[in-house]
């Protein structure tokens, strides 16, 4: 523990830390398990409206770009038809899936405890500083995390479902995907998304260790915008305001991490700056 640490606090060993840690696993494993049961029992429902939701023309994002085609009179956007058929090759295919998907989905809906629990284990370590600068993270790493996973879903699921859908080398080829490729693909790409989002936090603790500042990021923004373009030109139909969906949120994303670094290194100056200040004030003359 550190040496200013609070007075409440006794000094642990480390087999006391490995078991303070082991207790706050078992509650965020629980709080997983209790949500994976609860999308366990309801599969029918989740799979009918969460899962294959991507996969029909009725999906809210093919809706809302059918409308805003219409709109503005252009009637590329509006999505008439994904045609795929869903196929369960393997025995214990829907099984798994069934298992997979309910651990997914409670682990998204678990989340924010998961993070606390481990901002729990964490925060003692922390100095008295680094505790006033680390307020609220737990609220947004969470919020990032949603806002990303509602990003995959909403946006980038829809779109790949489309794209793979409707990609085709051969007439004679007839897209039936196995259920187990189909639901890996879009719960890998809703739970990526999530991750993906938590860039600014990254960025924020890569930036106070040192590792990564604001003018390396500027430094490299050409090239983010590049790899920016070529995720959204994968994942999209080859329509200019379908890539512009992924590629704005994307690239805003980048330009946050990079006033969040930033600020992080605008901060860390003013303290050493005043550190220094102090080591001369107290050093003999």
């Amino acid at each position: 523990m550190p040496l200013d640490q609070d007075s409440g606090e006794k000094e642990m060993s480390f087999l006391e830390h490995l078991e303070e840690l082991r207790w706050h696993v078992i509650r965020a494993l629980a709080a997983v398990i209790v949500f994976t049961i609860a999308a366990f029992i309801m599969a029918p429902w989740v799979f009918e409206n969460i899962i294959f939701a991507p996969a029909r023309v009725d999906f809210p994002t093919f809706k809302f770009l059918c409308g805003f085609g219409d709109f503005v009179g252009y009637e590329g956007l509006c999505v008439k038809e994904i045609p795929f058929k869903i196929q369960s090759r393997n025995m214990t295919g829907q099984f798994t899936m069934h298992l997979m998907s309910s651990f997914i989905l409670g682990l998204v809906v678990a989340f924010p405890y998961v993070v606390w629990e481990f901002w729990r284990f964490i925060k003692p370590g922390l100095q008295v500083n680094e505790r006033r600068y680390s307020r609220g993270a737990v609220g947004s790493v969470s919020i990032l995390f949603f806002f990303g996973v509602a990003f995959g879903y909403y946006v980038i699921a829809p779109w790949m479902v489309y794209f793979l859908a409707n990609y085709s080398i051969s007439d004679m080829i007839v897209n039936e995907f196995d259920i187990t490729s189909y639901v890996s693909t879009v719960v890998m790409l809703v739970l990526g998304s999530g991750l993906l989002f938590q860039l600014p936090v990254v960025i924020y603790f890569l930036t106070k260790i040192g590792i990564v500042t604001p003018e390396f990021l500027r430094k490299y923004r050409k090239h983010s915008i590049i790899i920016i373009l070529v995720v959204a030109a994968v994942v999209t139909p080859p329509d200019p305001l379908s890539q512009m969906l992924i590629t704005i949120p994307l690239y805003l994303l980048f330009e946050v991490s990079i006033l969040i670094s930033a600020s992080v290194a605008r901060r860390k100056a003013r303290e050493e700056a005043e550190e220094l200040l102090r080591e001369q004030k107290i050093s003999p003359s």
